[in-house]
């Protein structure tokens, strides 16, 4: 491949993943975190409608999830996330309540709720532990270690604690982290000769780079991510951790109209259409014509 593609840019993991044509390699993904060394969980997963909100691009405190609901009825997300914006363990546990409790329709049953499962892929490190780079947490008894249900499932994968240990890939998990690690071509390709579904991924990958409009929003995004990641960065050497949280709000208030303007004027040139570009951009077609 021309480009050297950053695999946990979210928008591509979304395009990746995240679309009907590509279920195989979401399944393949998912039933390796949820079994990585049993028998598959899921044989079908369906995947919510979400639009994709045009802020999100340029957004540098947003999350682009996956939502969809297996064939056994259980409930998934799925998000990435580039930084450590802290209090994620209060967060994630908010967003999953959310989707637990919004199962149940008026006259319907406890019994009807169904398991929950949220997949987070961190490029940092958060938990303690240095060699468990994927961990999993549910509602136990502290004694005794009895499990209440299997209706909370929450998984962290942590990309920089699989790197760091340097191993051989033994399951089918360890060759999704390989791949989400931007690991080198050559092992990649080693990786995709055992996996059929990281082989589609791959092929999924360079139909994203033949579309000059995904390629754009693609570089949007990474922009925006690494800006978040250089704010944060910034703040820790400076000691300025107000000021530039501060700041950040003030940037996206500032810079949202503007960054606005440069998508639209860019799609433009690709000639895209009006409605497209609305899409894209949240502006009017009465706005869009305006930056003829």
């Amino acid at each position: 491949m021309e480009w050297n593609l950053n695999r946990i840019n979210d928008y591509l993991f979304k395009w990746v993943f995240g679309r009907p044509e590509n279920k195989e390699i979401l399944l393949s993904f998912l039933n390796s975190v949820l079994s990585p060394n049993g028998q598959d969980e899921l044989a079908d997963i369906a995947l919510a409608e979400r639009e994709l909100d045009p802020e999100h691009i340029h957004d540098k405190l947003s999350r682009l999830d996956i939502l969809g609901k297996g064939n056994d009825g259980s409930i998934i997300n799925i998000e990435v996330q580039i930084a450590n914006q802290y209090d994620i363990d209060k967060r994630t546990l908010y967003y999953w309540a959310k989707l637990y409790q919004g199962q149940l329709q008026k006259g319907q049953r406890y019994k009807d709720l169904s398991r929950t499962i949220t997949v987070n892929v961190l490029n940092f490190e958060f938990l303690p532990d240095s060699q468990r780079y994927h961990s999993m947490f549910s509602l136990y008894e502290v004694h005794s270690g009895y499990r209440l249900n299997r209706d909370l499932e929450i998984h962290f994968l942590e990309l920089s604690k699989w790197k760091a240990l340097s191993v051989k890939p033994k399951t089918r998990l360890d060759k999704w982290l390989m791949y989400l690690s931007n690991t080198n071509p050559q092992e990649m390709e080693e990786i995709a000769m055992s996996e059929p579904a990281i082989r589609k991924a791959l092929t999924a990958e360079e139909i994203f780079l033949k579309q000059d409009k995904e390629r754009y929003l693609y570089e949007m995004r990474e922009k925006a991510l690494l800006d978040h990641v250089s704010a944060i960065e910034g703040a820790k050497e400076e000691g300025v951790a107000e000021g530039i949280a501060k700041g950040i709000a003030k940037g996206i208030a500032e810079g949202k109209a503007q960054a606005n303007h440069e998508i639209a004027l860019k799609l433009l040139e690709m000639k895209l259409p009006l409605s497209d570009i609305v899409k894209a951009t949240g502006l009017t077609e009465e706005e869009i014509r305006k930056l003829h």
